[in-house]
């Protein structure tokens, strides 16, 4: 048997206001597509912005429904946004911000598990990191410098 170490790297901004400027201006977008979200059965709600090599920004916010398990989550949503409108072109970045209607949400919040999948595919498939951030309503900021570093040994279109 052979022992394998599996390590990831993360930056850890103590606020948004020590983001670099680029990324403060994804990050309030993605916090103005969370105010967008229609979240009325959990009342959390998330924003996410994308960074494309062209300069635009994507969003997307999370959108439930009353069938519970058939909402979508903001991550998803603007990916798949993106792939459908710019399909050439890469994302650089994700600024992702969550908050919830009961308290307020200190801790960063990163993507689900089913978003990591989405995401990678996309990282994968266009041969360059996006790096992520993520926040909660406050506090620190974490950045990961890839999708994968979210999810390694990630599953792919290999397997098939």
């Amino acid at each position: 048997m052979k022992k394998l170490e599996i390590k990831t790297q993360i930056s850890v901004y103590e606020s948004f206001e020590d983001l670099p400027n680029q990324i403060q201006s994804l990050m309030e977008k993605a916090i103005a597509a969370k105010e967008k979200a229609y979240a009325p059965y959990s009342k959390f709600r998330v924003g996410a912005a994308l960074l494309l090599d062209n300069a635009k920004v994507i969003t997307g916010n999370n959108q439930e429904n009353a069938a519970y398990p058939s909402g979508m989550c903001a991550e998803r949503v603007a990916i798949w946004k993106a792939s459908s409108e710019y399909p050439n072109n890469k994302v650089i970045a994700l600024a992702i911000s969550a908050s919830a209607a009961s308290h307020i949400v200190k801790e960063p919040v990163a993507p689900c598990g089913a978003c990591r999948q989405a995401l990678s595919e996309y990282e994968i498939k266009q041969k360059d990191k996006i790096e992520v951030y993520f926040m909660g309503e406050t506090g620190k900021v974490i950045n990961t410098h890839a999708v994968l570093d979210l999810l390694p040994l990630a599953f792919d279109k290999s397997f098939l």
